[in-house]
This record gives structure tokens, C-alpha cells and sequence, in this order.
């Protein structure tokens, strides 16, 4: 039997909702005039945004639609990014990106799934979202092309240290095949090659005879990576504190003020301010801890009560990273009102107690730095340091100096 679909709209009901299921080779556009109406589905080439305008223009005529109507366009945040959003706000479409876990799903044990179901399914939510329903999922804030831009440095940097961690482990991990044990970090490897070539020539496995030529030849291989990855390590660390010693601009300042306070350091600093704060504006407390994904999540039903833990939604990255800062707090803010209550409320508990305790300290120290930088008022009790002693004294900028116009990479 045909799909039934509505024609003859007036200038009220003008109006078209899209949305488009995103796949590697292949995305679905799936668009529909109401929640009544069952969305019609097509299957354009992945990225060809002529194809899927072509669609939207298709769409109009087959639900009536003036050529003028409004186009409401919605997707799930993921792999594509955010150029598709800019793209289509440049053509006039209203577009919406939608956290992906936010969307409701059916509570069957089985249920089927294809892109043309979840596709179907945006299209008639994003029109109850447009109606009215502005809580029926979490929208995505898109952040400039600068701003993401900005990102890129301390997201390369977290990568690049955990493929040195690769490194380093893979060359003990050989090591130890053979009897030989390594104690100590990157650094107390020799500095070059030679040396390091030189050094594992003189060993010698458990039974006292040299290493098989092709166990050599791995650990130079491997170290030639090694050194690869410490030198990026060493410039992008560099280019983020020459910016931080020299730049200008509103960003700098955020991290300079948080580098203010004894125990944040560089790297913390940065990437809460280039995460988190830079870009983003809250309006309370609430939405600080919900974004940082540090709030608690109840389960309340009937006659079954219990905690379910943080919610962990929102920045993973700064999630982590709060937790870390909550337990340097403990150690360089003592006589902070934060460490004095963590201390009061928890010091004395089990050790699962203090870990619990240590989220709920990370939540109220990533508001109280929001306030920090809002207002400049600094958490109670908190002891200031000078962000100069953080940095290398070669990228701080001199008196003498004309103040750089440092963008934040």
C-alpha cells in the first residue's frame, strides 16, 4: 500500500524536518512534514552535500511544501565533526547537532536497527523538538572553527605521550624477554641512538650470550619511534608555553589566572581552559557540574533506591583530568576550605569512601574555579603562585618587548 503523505500546505505548516543519519560510505536523508507523517527515507553518497540538497529540495515538492519553506536538519555528533553543521546553516537551514546518548531508545531486549530506522526516527523527534519538546534530547554546542582549531595542540599532545607510554613499555617488555630488566623512564634511556645502540651491544640475556641480531635490530627500530615522538612531545610543549609566556587575548589570560593558583599547572590549565571554559557559557553551578559529567545520577523506582555513580556525560577529557586536580588540591591546597571539607567529610572513611569523596571534591573544585574566572575571586583558602615559575624562562616575554600577537594554536 502507498505511504500517505500530506500535500497542500499552508504558510503555518510550512515547514520540513530532516535528518540525516551519517554512515562511512553511504548517509540517509530522511525527512517528513510531522509527527503524522512517515518520513520518507533516500540514500545519498556520504559528504555530497549537492546530493543532499538536492534531496531536501526533492522532499519539498513530494509533501507540497512552498520552495521557500523552513528547513529544520538535525544529526548525531560523532566522526563527521561540525563541518556538515556550518555548511548547512550557511545555506539557511536551521541545523541542530544531537548528543548521541541523549536520544530515547526502545526498551526491548532485541530490537531492530538499521540507518534507515534511526534515521526515520530523528526526523519525526526533531519535529517534536521543534514543536515544543526542548527536553526531549541534549543539543550540542558547536563551537567556531577557531575554537576547535584551538583543541588541536593538547589533544595531539595526549596522544603523542601515550604512544611514548607504547614505546617505552614495548623496549622493556623485549628486555625482559631476554632476561634483561630496565628500571626508570623515557629519560634514563641514553640520549642518542649511538649511545642507546651502543649500550644494549654490552648486554646480555639471563644465560650470559648476546642478543640475537633480529632482538637488535627491533630495539633500534623502536627507539628511532621513540626519539620520533619525544622530539613532537618537546616542540608542542614549547609552542604551548611560548603562547602562554608571550600570546594575548582572552584565552591567555583564563590560563594564566588558573596557572595563578598553587597547584595547576600548564597542562591543566590549558586544556580546562581551551575544553571547558574558553567557549562555553554557563549559567550556574548546575550546568558546570552536568557538562564536566561529575553529577550523581539517581535510581529511584518504586521500592528500589540506590546511586548509580556520576553521570559521565559531557567532556571525558575534563572529567579525568578534574579527578587528578581534586587529589593534587588535597596535597597542595591543605588549608583550603575544599581539602578542609574533603577532610572533615570523608578523611577518616574507607578507601572506597575517599575515592567517592575525591568526585565529589573534583565537582565542587571545577566550580569554584568556574567562579574563579568569572568573577576573580579565588576558591577560599587558596594560595596564589606567580604562572611565571611554570613556564621556562626563555618564552616569557620581557619588558623590553612588544607584547606578541600569539594565536593559540
Amino acid at each position: 500500500m502507498a505511504a500517505s503523505h500530506q500535500t497542500n500546505c499552508t504558510s503555518n505548516s510550512a515547514v520540513l524536518y530532516v535528518a540525516l543519519e551519517m554512515g562511512m560510505a553511504n548517509w540517509k536523508v530522511c525527512s517528513t512534514v510531522g509527527v503524522a507523517q512517515k518520513p520518507r527515507s533516500r540514500t545519498v553518497t556520504a559528504r555530497r552535500m549537492d546530493l543532499v540538497l538536492a534531496e531536501i529540495n526533492r522532499a519539498k515538492a513530494r509533501f507540497g511544501l512552498p520552495t521557500d519553506a523552513v528547513v529544520h536538519v538535525c544529526y548525531e555528533a560523532g566522526r563527521d565533526g561540525f563541518w556538515a553543521y556550518r555548511w548547512l546553516t550557511q545555506q539557511g537551514l536551521n541545523t541542530v547537532v544531537v548528543d548521541s546518548s541523549s536520544i530515547e531508545v526502545n526498551r526491548r531486549k532485541r530490537r531492530a536497527k538499521t540507518d534507515r530506522l534511526d534515521g526515520e526516527k530523528l526526523a519525526l523527534m526533531l519535529a517534536r523538538y521543534q514543536q515544543g519538546e526542548q527536553r526531549l534530547w541534549s543539543v550540542v554546542q558547536v563551537p567556531s572553527l577557531e575554537e576547535e582549531d584551538a583543541r588541536q595542540l593538547h589533544r595531539e599532545l595526549k596522544a603523542l605521550r601515550g604512544e611514548r607510554t607504547e614505546h617505552t613499555n614495548r623496549i622493556k617488555g623485549r628486555l625482559i624477554g631476554v632476561g634483561i630488566e630496565w628500571k626508570g623512564s623515557t629519560s634514563g634511556f641514553p640520549a642518542r641512538l649511538a649511545e642507546f645502540r651502543l649500550w644494549w651491544e654490552t648486554q646480555t640475556d639471563a644465560g650470559g650470550a648476546p642478543l640475537p641480531a633480529g632482538l637488535r635490530e627491533r630495539l633500534r627500530r623502536e627507539y628511532e619511534r621513540l626519539v620520533v615522538v619525544e622530539r613532537q612531545i618537546e616542540e608542542l610543549e614549547d609552542q604551548r608555553d611560548r603562547v602562554i609566556g608571550q600570546g594575548e587575548g582572552a584565552r591567555v589570560d583564563k590560563v594564566r589566572r588558573l596557572m595563578d593558583l598553587h597547584g595547576i599547572g600548564a597542562t591543566a590549565a590549558w586544556i580546562l581552559v581551551l575544553e571547558f571554559f574558553a567557549w562555553r557559557t554557563f549559567r550556574n553551578r548546575r550546568e558546570v557540574g552536568s557538562l564536566s559529567g561529575l553529577t550523581p545520577a539517581p535510581y529511584d523506582s518504586g521500592g528500589s533506591e540506590r546511586s548509580q555513580g556520576i553521570s559521565k556525560a559531557g567532556n571525558r577529557l575534563v572529567r579525568v583530568l578534574m579527578v587528578q586536580l581534586a587529589w593534587g588540591w588535597l596535597r597542595f591546597q591543605p588549608q583550603s576550605a575544599l581539602s578542609r571539607w574533603y577532610r572533615e567529610r570523608f578523611g577518616r572513611g574507607s578507601k572506597r569512601q575517599r575515592k567517592i569523596g575525591i568526585v565529589a571534591l573534583a565537582r565542587k573544585l571545577i566550580v569554584a574555579l568556574w567562579r574563579y574566572l568569572e568573577t576573580g575571586v579565588p576558591p577560599e583558602g587558596a594560595v596564589k603562585s606567580d604562572w611565571r615559575n611554570k613556564i621556562p624562562k626563555r618564552f616569557q616575554r620581557t619588558s623590553t618587548e612588544t607584547p606578541a600577537m600569539a594565536q593559540v594554536a
